[in-house]
């Protein structure tokens, strides 16, 4: 069997020369010193996600690092710190052109870290559509973008290829997520200590690890790029996880078990999260319907909303939980949309969100901005549109003419569809040959011929 420094790579043999195993728990702990993640097997996942950013000019595939929370205050950014610290050439994006990104990503890419990764994917993201498109490529090798480039305008393959960690607030788009390691991050407890993040000692210390990590693993490119691991997923999550457990069985000991255990347990975890999202949509679906039977008022009331949902046979709230569907279980579905509105808010508004939070109108424009879900509106669409038209420092009750605005606004998409089928319209009928009739008053030239 092929040894590499000494050590079997066969993850069922625990010999190992103890370097790597070694250095991926010294790294571990020093992670969780300075962010509270959501579970060891999270905080097992980045310590193997740092490593295998070290690798990448061997791998097939790079996963992203998905970092989402419902809101501010979760630890997102204090990760992305602690991140820079340790993976391969760290590059933020913040005030960097995609330009320049296009032209380091190389044979030997940097790792790039996107913070507030939902402002390039949310509704003002215009002029950030080029970085969206490299961190959609990105995953896979020989996918490279082809843009215009040069006084000659010749088109040209820029190479994607890169790892890429993304904090944002709210899940990002599927395109990302389902190519990620997905961190769902949660606000730290009062009980949960961590050790302060100060540039003076903690950069140093986790400078350290990273050159230790590139000085382990660097010289194992040839044969980890010829390792193909047994995985305990399949098809893209297979993909997705394939270089956290080449790490790990380039370490042994005790790392390729845990790391397949992982692998397969936030996988289920995410899958969890994937169905309870279809559950939610639906939920939202079906609460409008209900508005709408009822003649669309601002409000109902809980039970007879309930009333009506259990009562539809062809849904499955008459079944849901042990005895149907009941106001603490619709609370408990409902709860992380309110959040998500929130966090929308936070991110479009975010000088006007707390008057708005406690505005008595915010409840009615939750059930304003979920309708409009339902409907296939982006919420936060919807808060920038109706932004745009006056400021809300004078507003004595700002949700209440966020609702106005909303609902007095025209859909833009349906009125662009409008204004191209006029066009189009009109393109056809001017196109179209007019017949002339003759005018009695003036013969035509058949006429005067004769």
């Amino acid at each position: 069997m092929r040894t590499i420094n000494g050590g079997r790579t066969d993850h069922g043999d625990r010999r190992t020369d103890s370097l790597g195993a070694d250095l991926l728990t010294e790294l571990r702990t020093a992670i969780g010193r300075y962010v509270v993640l959501p579970s060891p097997e999270v905080l097992t996942a980045v310590t193997l996600w740092v490593a295998a950013t070290h690798l990448q000019p061997a791998l097939r595939h790079v996963p992203r690092l998905a970092v989402v929370g419902p809101t501010k205050g979760c630890g997102r950014s204090r990760l992305l710190d602690v991140l820079h610290e340790t993976v391969h050439q760290p590059m933020m994006t913040v005030n960097t052109s995609p330009a320049v990104i296009f032209r380091i990503i190389g044979e030997n890419p940097p790792t790039l870290l996107v913070d507030e990764a939902d402002t390039v994917f949310g509704p003002k993201a215009g002029e950030k559509e080029d970085l969206r498109g490299l961190l959609n490529a990105g995953h896979q090798r020989n996918r490279p973008a082809w843009r215009v480039s040069g006084p000659e305008h010749k088109p040209t393959a820029f190479p994607t290829f890169a790892m890429a960690a993304l904090a944002g607030i709210g899940d990002l788009l599927d395109t990302i997520m389902d190519r990620a390691v997905v961190v769902r991050m949660k606000k730290r407890k009062g009980s949960e200590k961590i050790a302060q993040f100060r540039s003076r000692h903690s950069v140093p210390e986790l400078n350290a690890l990273r050159d230790q990590l590139s000085g382990w693993l660097v010289p194992l490119l040839d044969a980890a790029s010829r390792l193909i691991p047994s995985m305990p997923v399949e098809d893209r999550a297979a993909d997705t996880w394939e270089p956290l457990v080449i790490v790990a069985d380039l370490a042994g000991g005790e790392w390729p078990a845990l790391a397949r255990a992982v692998c397969l347990a936030m996988t289920k975890h995410q899958a969890g999260q994937d169905e309870e999202s279809t559950l939610r949509t639906r939920l939202l679906r079906d609460i409008r319907r209900v508005f709408a039977d009822h003649g669309d008022p601002e409000a109902l009331r809980t039970q007879d909303l309930l009333a009506a949902l259990v009562t539809d046979a062809e849904s499955l709230w008459p079944e849901y939980g042990k005895s149907g569907l009941n106001a603490h279980l619709l609370s408990c579905l409902l709860r992380e949309t309110v959040t998500r509105y929130e966090a929308a808010l936070r991110t479009v508004l975010p000088t006007h969100a707390d008057r708005v939070l406690t505005d008595p109108a915010w409840p009615a424009l939750t059930t304003v901005l979920h309708r409009a879900e339902t409907n296939g509106r982006r919420p936060a669409e919807l808060l920038a549109e109706a932004a745009e038209g006056r400021e809300l420092d004078t507003a004595e009750l700002p949700a209440q003419v966020l609702i106005w605005r909303i609902g007095s606004a025209p859909d833009r998409r349906k009125a662009a569809a409008t204004a191209a089928s006029t066009l189009t319209t009109a393109r056809n009928q001017s196109a179209t040959p007019t017949p002339v009739a003759s005018n009695p008053e003036f013969p035509s030239s058949r006429r005067r011929g004769r």
